[in-house]
């Protein structure tokens, strides 16, 4: 696969990811995985660098959808 076709995807799944999220039961949605998955919180557990890891792990991928719904369309 070549860059240009990379791109293309990427810029689909971007594309799909707005569709889903920007609706008003992806907001709702998002706004729970925000809630349960540590987006507003932090995610360090004393004493425990397994289960700060499993926290971050669940905050990581609400991050990353966030960060997907930020980028500008090209």
């Amino acid at each position: 696969m070549d860059e240009k076709e990379k791109a293309k995807i990427l810029k689909q799944i971007i594309s799909d990811y707005k569709i889903v999220f920007e609706s008003e039961q992806g907001q709702r949605v998002l706004e729970d995985l925000k809630r349960r998955c540590h987006f507003y919180a932090t995610t360090n557990v004393k004493g425990d660098s397994h289960e700060s890891a499993f926290y971050e792990g669940q905050r990581a991928a609400v991050l990353w959808i966030d960060n997907v719904l930020k980028q500008k369309e090209k």
